[in-house]
């Protein structure tokens, strides 16, 4: 518990003291957010806020999560360390993407094939991993390693992984678009992660997951960061996350899911980003073939921007989603664990 305690304690103080000095350089080297001129028309005042933020989401989550381990009895797993390649590897990724759209002064970054196969090359790799490094388990799980325990085997399990990492990391950056909204989300849903993790790690018997409490451990930092940058994010944000933070946190929500038997859960856990990212997808098809739109504008945030509700009431309304989503995802773990344990 100290150590849990440590690692969201540090990342949230990290996150909190370094993202303002971040914020100086940035504004000092004129970097700034890019803003899509076909975007709401409110978001052009943004322009020039200061972006690529999730540096210090990063920052964050890597020391919360090491210092944590210097506690007695909090040894390294390979699972943890496998998270922390997803997170880190898709921040730099972003960041990629985020450098390119402040050198040429443009609202795109890396183009949509180059991106597509960075994400491919970090999914295939961390599936690889995660069978022949970590040892864990190829079978398709909603809240256990065999319910529903359908076994993929390595090359099917590898090809899943890689869907799953880049579906949510590009949820989450399509939620990115207005201040906080990202990063006060993906909190809650590390928080339930976090919790399921310790409980995983006290009932082994039942989910056999050897890592569960490392797993927790990156939860807890990666909860930390997000929420430590958002006492700077929040409305009006004084600074972006970015591809940076955005490809990071969704990676990182994919990875801890997927090693901990969770694939299938992380749709209801991460319910907002799915919603967001279905909004897309449903307004692309429906114009594509009957040229027509379901909504005023994708994502779904800003079609309710286009309704008139002010920004601050679309983000906590969407908060208030997701943590809806975090609670049901966590309601349907403990649901299971009772009728495994033979209490329900």
């Amino acid at each position: 518990m100290k150590s849990l305690m440590c690692s969201g304690g540090l990342a949230l103080w990290v996150a909190v003291l370094t993202t303002p000095l971040l914020i100086k350089w940035l504004l000092k080297n004129n970097i700034g957010q890019q803003i899509r001129e076909d975007g709401p028309q409110v978001h052009l005042a943004k322009a020039g806020t200061p972006t690529m933020g999730g540096i210090c989401i990063l920052a964050a989550v890597v020391c919360g999560f090491l210092v944590a381990h210097a506690i007695p009895g909090d040894n390294f797993t390979r699972s943890g360390a496998l998270v922390m390649y997803a997170v880190v590897g898709a921040g730099l990724i972003g960041f990629a993407d985020d450098w390119i759209k402040n050198r040429h002064r443009r609202s795109l970054g890396l183009n949509k094939r180059g991106k597509l196969v960075a994400q491919i090359a970090l999914g295939v790799s961390f599936g690889l991993l995660s069978v022949y490094w970590a040892h864990s388990a190829t079978t398709l799980s909603f809240t256990r390693f065999d319910s529903p325990g359908f076994h993929m085997g390595t090359a099917v399990w590898v090809v899943w992984v890689t869907l799953v990492i880049a579906g949510s990391a590009n949820a989450v950056n399509l939620t990115d678009g207005l201040d906080g909204l990202a990063a006060g989300s993906a909190t809650f849903g590390f928080a339930c992660l976090a919790i399921i993790g310790y409980w995983q790690f006290r009932h082994f018997s039942i989910y056999h997951v050897p890592d569960a409490l490392d797993l927790a451990l990156a939860a807890v930092a990666l909860a930390g960061a997000c929420l430590g940058f958002l006492w700077w994010n929040a409305a009006p944000a004084k600074i972006f996350m970015g591809d940076t933070g955005s490809l990071a946190i969704g990676s990182g929500l994919a990875a801890l899911c997927l090693l901990m038997n969770l694939d299938l859960l992380l749709v209801v856990i991460g319910g907002l980003f799915v919603i967001v990212t279905l909004s897309v997808v449903i307004q692309v098809i429906s114009f594509r073939v009957f040229h027509r739109r379901v909504f005023r504008m994708a994502p779904l945030h800003h079609h309710f921007e286009l309704m008139g509700w002010p920004e601050t009431t679309v983000i906590v309304r969407f908060w208030i989603l997701a943590g809806l989503c975090s609670a049901l995802g966590l309601g349907l773990f403990y649901a299971d664990f009772l009728h495994a344990a033979g209490l329900g």
